[in-house]
């Protein structure tokens, strides 16, 4: 990568649509753009411009809208220029080859965002907020992506970083003066800082496995004995008839997957064939293969739901919950509607899919059954590189809280605090090996 280079790419997604965009970046973007459009006016900063689109002999080709971001005031801080023309493949990749002739390069994955980490406008976790937006798939996870885009994890992290910077500047200057006997800060001050950093760090990485289930969201299998109401149960969380729902046993054969949103957690809901047992003869052979794919279903799950038929509970039933002891697991009561009583042969969460009844209960029940979501407006870790980061300052406090509790020389306890430090500045990405950085951005889009 040559961070001097003038980058080209298309910054919409491939296809035919209404509107496509070609952005440039860096100083000869105003002059390679220019020389693509022919406009009775120049381009004036920060402002939408009608243009011509010029094809090789100069003849035009579309008419498009331009608009040029001048350095620093950019995305990248550099010079950006935007060409907003009709979304036809041919006509973009016409763009890109005419920018290329002039001088322009093709951006790599990321490059564009990877050029305002670079130049200070954003930090590293403002960056993965880009690509989490991008790839939202709920609400949740897009006001989640937009909160972190806005700096809420620096927010957080700022403070905490500068109490540990201010307790390493004393602790260091105590050991310069030592020959003076002069101890800025007593050794309980230091336990009491350290204890509080120790709280801030805890809390901030007890988000990490809500974060992870929000990014990357739950398989959830839906389980039980044939007519059990499994497949009603898969179209009332979906809300739509997608699976067959007959009164004869076995309809569902292979697993049928689906994609939903609870509580803006992303969830593959999977609908499994009846567990029974079946005689050993040909006739059976298709169910027993679906039987066998259920299985599969249930170990790969984070989380089941059992349903059981109130309103005819079989020694199965206690059967088949004791063999899903193992994996976290969701009872549910079906068939509610047609008893006056909840069943006393089992507890769990009473529903009905044909009325509806417990259903939003049962959503809540998921929600709440996977990870405790944070309170409103704090900031989440949503990655494994993130939620390191902080576990790795976080192990260092506590090994600095001990050795201050045994009256270690502060010289060694500097070294956990510098090393708390570093694993800070790795999660904002002030401290970042290079290769780590481009692993990051070859995960964005081209054009990002």
């Amino acid at each position: 990568m040559h961070p001097f280079d003038t980058i080209v790419a298309i910054s919409t997604p491939p296809g035919r649509g209404g509107i496509g965009i070609v952005r440039l970046s860096r100083p000869e973007s105003l002059r390679i753009a220019l020389a693509l459009l022919a406009s009775t006016q120049t381009l004036i900063p920060r402002h939408a411009t009608l243009a011509k689109i010029l094809g090789a002999a100069g003849e035009t080709l579309d008419e498009a809208i331009a608009t040029y971001f001048p350095a620093p005031n950019s995305y990248t801080t550099e010079d950006i220029v935007e060409i907003a023309a009709h979304s036809a493949p041919v006509l973009l990749n016409s763009l890109l080859e005419a920018a290329v002739q002039q001088g322009a390069r093709l951006a790599n994955p990321g490059e564009f965002t990877q050029r305002a980490f670079l130049a200070g406008r954003i930090d590293l976790t403002q960056a993965e907020a880009v690509h989490d937006l991008i790839a939202a798939q709920t609400l949740h996870q897009a006001r989640t992506a937009a909160a972190q885009l806005g700096g809420s994890i620096a927010q957080t992290i700022a403070p905490i970083k500068q109490r540990l910077t201010h307790l390493i500047a004393a602790l260091e200057a105590g050991v310069d003066f030592a020959e003076d006997d002069l101890d800025l800060v007593p050794d309980s001050q230091i336990l009491t800082r350290l204890q509080s950093l120790a709280q801030s760090l805890a809390t901030l990485a007890e988000t990490a496995a809500y974060g992870r289930i929000l990014r990357d969201g739950i398989r959830l299998a839906i389980v039980g004995r044939p007519n059990a109401g499994k497949s009603s149960l898969f179209n009332a969380l979906l809300r739509s008839e997608r699976a067959i729902v007959t009164a004869q046993p076995g309809t569902t054969r292979d697993p049928i997957t689906e994609r939903l949103a609870i509580h803006g957690i992303p969830v593959e809901l999977i609908d499994t064939a009846g567990l029974r047992t079946l005689p050993d003869t040909p006739e059976a052979e298709p169910e027993r293969l679906g039987i066998a794919r259920s299985r599969t279903a249930i170990a790969d799950a984070h989380l089941i739901l059992h349903v059981l038929d109130a309103t005819n509970p079989t020694p199965e039933d206690e059967t088949l919950a004791l063999s899903l002891a193992p994996h976290p697991t969701l009872t549910l009561l079906n068939k509610i509607d047609l008893i006056p009583t909840p069943p006393a042969f089992s507890t769990g969460i009473p529903i009905s899919t044909l009325t509806g009844q417990g259903i939003e209960t049962l959503r809540l029940a998921i929600a709440s059954h996977l990870a405790a979501a944070p309170p409103p407006e704090s900031p989440i870790l949503t990655n494994l590189r993130q939620s390191q980061a902080v576990a790795e300052a976080h192990a260092a406090i506590l090994r600095a809280i001990t050795a201050a509790r045994t009256h270690t020389p502060h010289e060694f306890l500097l070294l956990d605090l510098h090393e708390a430090l570093h694993a800070l500045d790795t999660l904002t990405g002030a401290t970042t090996p290079d290769d780590l950085l481009n692993l990051i951005f070859s995960t964005f889009c081209v054009g990002k």
